[in-house]
């Protein structure tokens, strides 16, 4: 018998039960991400996968008490979808609108944040301070989920997100076009305040545990610290991006 109990995605993106999802796939429906229960061989859950995958939706395996947890009708049939608020740009895209306002790129690179709320909240920056675009991992990272976009405030409808396989080849490919890469780090060796962002420039964020991943560290140009004068020692991703944004328009309404 048909599944209709779930036809269209809910208010928080969510998509349940295998009609559900073939029919949101079939319709074109943005998907961010399909959970599929682990160890499950039916052949229409193979379907989904291959048919989300070519739609370019991540694909991950669950096991029945996460799909359980996130269930709303309880009955999801061993596959849950979450819809994307909007569709993603590519990195050409992002580096074509710049070009079109005659500006030098600002990017923001987010490291595997995989917190909602800090995405949204990195967006919502990203487009107060003029960036043009931010740029996220497909894998191990929060993506254009109704969360991300509440919390970004309605800026994922003005600010291009991008969505790439591979972080460390994005930044090379960029280094290679003449942008220069700064990440956030502790122990960065390039002070904040002497860092040069006027000119083509990509923002990496670090994850909210452990930073940036090694092969991403090594990419960039410069490693910033900015200045701690408190008891702890790190901010929060979504600070850490506001005050790297803002410092480089600092720089550029003076240069």
């Amino acid at each position: 018998m048909e599944d209709r109990r779930t036809p269209a995605p809910k208010a928080d993106g969510i998509i349940e039960g295998r009609n559900a999802v073939i029919e949101a796939l079939r319709a074109g429906t943005a998907i961010d991400k399909i959970y599929l229960q682990k160890g499950e061989t039916d052949k229409t859950l193979g379907h989904i996968a291959s048919k989300a995958r070519a739609a370019g939706a991540v694909v991950v395996e669950a096991d029945r008490r996460k799909l359980d947890a996130m269930s709303r009708t309880h009955a999801h049939q061993g596959v849950i979808a979450l819809s994307a608020v909007r569709e993603y740009a590519t990195v050409e895209d992002i580096l074509r609108a710049a070009e079109a306002k005659g500006e030098a790129p600002l990017l923001v690179v987010c490291d595997e944040l995989s917190d909602p709320h800090n995405l949204g909240a990195v967006i919502r920056t990203a487009e107060c301070a003029g960036a043009h675009g931010v740029i996220i991992p497909k894998r191990r990272s929060a993506g254009l989920t109704a969360v991300v976009a509440k919390t970004s405030a309605g800026a994922v409808a003005h600010v291009p997100v991008a969505r790439v396989p591979n972080l460390p080849a994005l930044l090379d490919d960029l280094k290679k076009r003449g942008i220069w890469v700064f990440g956030t780090a502790a122990d960065g060796t390039t002070a904040l305040y002497d860092a040069d962002l006027k000119g083509p420039a990509a923002i990496v964020i670090g994850s909210e545990g452990s930073g940036m991943g090694r092969l991403v560290a090594e990419r960039c140009d410069f490693l910033v610290s900015i200045p701690m004068r408190g008891k702890l020692s790190s901010l929060n991703a979504s600070a850490a991006a506001a005050i790297l944004l803002y410092e480089a328009v600092r720089q550029r309404l003076l240069a």
